[in-house]
């Protein structure tokens, strides 16, 4: 139970910085280098000591953690930013790949600008046409992002690990 388990690790600046499991959780807290911020519920128990099990943690001390200028282009992150989703009919899963908006047999380019997630069949319809030619209309017009934090862990936790670490995750505005 513990080994799947897994907890949202925070900066002392309440920033995201990482996921780690329970039992590395639990270890932080014990050395003391990490408090409990949240819990899931769930009750650990030792001869010695007994205490919930986290679900969000913090460092008692700030860690640098560098950060990358951009976000590298690649198919796994077109999917990512895509959310797994087909950008012409709305198909979640299954087999997709990405599709170049301006094909590049027509001097389309691999870019953010350019290329969308898209399903088999969409793929096939469009071939070497732009949407309009194919009669296919983008459901969001494809832009570099901006930030990935934490944007992949949706697909991989179940619903209730992410209600608890929505507060956590979601970008905090300027003031």
């Amino acid at each position: 139970m513990i080994e799947q388990s897994r907890v949202l690790v925070l900066n002392q600046t309440y920033e995201p910085i990482n996921v780690c499991n329970a039992r590395r959780a639990i270890r932080m807290m014990i050395t003391g280098k990490a408090d409990t911020v949240e819990t899931n519920g769930l009750l650990v128990r030792s001869e010695a000591m007994e205490f919930h099990l986290p679900a969000v943690i913090r460092l008692r001390t700030y860690v640098y953690v560098p950060r990358r200028s951009q976000i590298p282009f690649s198919k796994k992150n077109v999917m990512r930013r895509d959310e797994n989703t087909c950008q012409y009919c709305g198909a979640k899963g299954g087999y997709l790949t990405v599709d170049h908006v301006l094909p590049r047999s027509r001097g389309g380019r691999s870019t953010w600008e350019n290329v969308v997630c898209s399903c088999r069949k969409c793929n096939a319809k469009k071939g070497d046409r732009t949407p309009d030619e194919a009669r296919l209309k983008l459901k969001e017009q494809p832009r570099k992002p901006k930030s990935f934090i934490f944007h992949h862990l949706n697909h991989r936790f179940p619903r209730a690990v992410q209600q608890v670490w929505e507060k956590y995750l979601r970008p905090t505005p300027l003031a």
